[in-house]
């Protein structure tokens, strides 16, 4: 071979070798302070949602322009929950209908695209969102509304292996992104309102294998390399009968990984049936024994073989479908304790302890609670029993019980949208709802594959000018900072970064940047459907970009009640919007 030639050939294979870098452990541990990738969901498996790039900033921020805009196209738009992530000059984005599109950052061209075509029947509960994926190695993993999890080739899209994660036909779903630590891809599962059983599931990422499994209901065995582990919890010690092999606690929304304790923390979703008096937690017990363990819990699981380590259950008795699934992140307090904080669908804001899980303070983040007056200082709620929906009543019609209006509403004073942690302010911010219900109890039986309620619902706002609320929150104290009020419902994620900015999304197409420190609206940008989706920012060729997907959907539109017809004037869409500030206007 010619020596030039061959001189070129290796030139090529260095810049496809640098090209096409596996993604390693240690680059996702580092992924928050390597600004020129967003390697994982949270930016960070921390979830912090942290970017400590200052180039665009409070003084520039006038400056961000739009660089490009990608549409999913086609007629599956529906909600776009999803979080981008950015690996060698590709964005890798998840659409609604288990899709998934490789992007040029640089133009904003398709590379490849993988739809999952899924089959008919599949049961998702709160539209056919996806919330994005996970890189390691060579591969994207991502999972499906069918209950798969797929690992494709980054360069090509093409599948690697495809695995079941359980039964779509009993119920069961996956939109949560995965979670890789050491190795392992971990996975969720969705489904609660079908009476599925919550579970973490681990599998090697290179063969898609199954490594351990760990139900988050009791009673339910786990497993260990092929072979039964140990049981999850003590059988019928706070669920009567055989309830608990129907008893929900999906872990819907992935999990967190705490590199200082080796800590997954995955939480557990409402129990199933939503009817507490079914469930035996109808009325309080001294030994505790309606408590329904671990639905509406935080998890804390040894990564290496799913055995639990501790739980701390926000909820429990749990009677107004206040899933305990919201994201848990790790932080250090202002007397540099290592705290763990997560703001829950109840409407509680939660501080613990890193190394147990164990309570440390709990504060209302949202106005009226009425389900409780507080958290005493076990960390249980100190319930107000008048406001739990009636036992089924068989004299009236329909068997309804009594019905109670309680705030917060089932959809939570905090769904699934991720709050951020400010590095810089020491503060949380919280993206919230003020909205309560009208909630009653009916009676139900477990059939496969139906919704599995035993409740009804309807949702109503209760206050005029709002119902989105973005709270500036200190986690030392419960003090809120600031608040910004949005007249629609706030469904999407939250970022924040070292410039001193906070962005987020809302349902009237407006993509904002907020001052960290007051919350004053700097910046603005309309993008022509709602947002619901989670924003990025990270930096190439000495320009910082920040990307969000716009696109209305979600569980509001399908859920909502009063607050949807509130909203049904705002349109779908599927837009991947990009922006950057050009190196020329950074120093304006």
């Amino acid at each position: 071979m010619n020596r030039f030639v061959l001189a070129a050939v290796i030139a090529m294979t260095g810049l496809a070798s640098a090209a096409t870098a596996a993604v390693t452990e240690e680059d996702l541990a580092k992924d928050q302070q390597t600004t020129g990738d967003v390697l994982t969901n949270g930016m960070g498996r921390d979830l912090q949602r942290f970017s400590p790039l200052d180039t665009l900033n409070k003084d520039n921020i006038q400056n961000l322009v739009p660089a490009w805009a990608f549409s999913f196209g086609g007629e599956k738009q529906r909600g776009q929950e999803t979080q981008p992530l950015i690996h060698d000059g590709m964005m890798y984005v998840t659409g609604s209908y288990s899709r998934v599109y490789a992007i040029d950052v640089k133009t904003g061209k398709e590379v490849w695209q993988f739809d999952a075509r899924l089959p008919e029947g599949i049961l998702p509960c709160c539209d056919v969102v996806n919330r994005g994926g996970a890189i390691y190695g060579d591969n994207f993993y991502f999972g499906t509304l069918d209950a798969r999890v797929v690992a494709l080739d980054l360069k090509t899209g093409d599948v690697k292996w495809n695995k079941k994660i359980a039964d779509y036909k009993e119920g069961y779903s996956y939109t949560a992104a995965p979670l890789v630590v050491n190795g392992l891809v971990i996975t969720g599962n969705s489904g609660g309102e079908f009476g599925i059983v919550g579970e973490v599931q681990a599998r090697n990422a290179e063969t898609g294998e199954l490594v351990w499994t760990r139900p988050v209901i009791e009673g339910h065995m786990g497993t260990l390399n092929g072979q039964e582990s140990t049981m999850t919890g003590t059988l019928n010690a706070t669920w009567p009968g055989d309830m608990w092999k129907t008893g929900g606690g999906a872990t819907w929304m992935g999990g967190s990984y705490d590199a200082d304790t080796n800590t997954l923390i995955f939480g557990a979703g409402n129990p199933a049936p939503w009817n507490s008096h079914l469930r035996g937690a109808g009325e309080p017990a001294p030994d505790n024994s309606g408590d329904n363990l671990y639905a509406a819990s935080r998890l804390g699981i040894d990564p290496e073989n799913g055995e639990i380590k501790w739980h701390f259950q926000t909820t429990p008795r749990e009677g107004w479908d206040f899933d305990g699934v919201n994201e848990v992140v790790p932080f250090v307090d202002k007397d540099g304790n290592k705290r763990f904080a997560t703001a829950d669908r109840n409407g509680f804001f939660y501080v613990l302890n890193r190394e147990d899980g164990k309570f440390v303070n709990a504060y209302p983040f949202v106005s009226e609670i009425s389900w409780a007056s507080g958290i005493d200082e076990t960390g249980r709620p100190i319930y107000n029993e008048a406001n739990r929906p009636g036992a089924p009543d068989t004299s009236a019609e329909g068997g309804k019980g009594q019905q109670v209006f309680s705030v917060p509403s089932f959809l939570g004073g905090k769904n699934w949208m991720p709050m951020a942690y400010s590095q810089k302010t020491e503060l949380f911010y919280v993206p919230s709802n003020e909205w309560g219900m009208d909630i009653w109890n009916e009676p139900i039986s477990y059939k496969k594959g139906a919704a599995y309620l035993g409740a009804g619902f309807t949702i109503k706002p209760i206050f005029e000018d709002h119902i989105g609320s973005l709270k500036a929150m200190d986690p030392n104290t419960g003090e809120i900072k600031w608040e910004y009020k949005n007249d629609a419902p706030l469904w999407g994620g939250v970022m924040t970064t070292a410039g001193g900015l906070v962005f987020l999304g809302n349902p009237e197409g407006d993509f904002l940047a907020l001052d960290d420190e007051t919350g004053e609206v700097l910046w603005s940008f309309q993008t022509g459907s709602g947002i619901v989706g989670q924003p990025v920012t990270w930096e190439q060729d000495g320009e910082q970009y920040v990307t969000i997907v716009s696109g209305w959907g979600g569980a509001v539109p399908l859920w909502g009640g009063e607050v949807a017809k509130k909203v049904n004037y705002l349109n779908q869409g599927g837009t991947v919007w990009t922006f950057k500030l050009p190196k020329q206007l950074a120093s304006n």
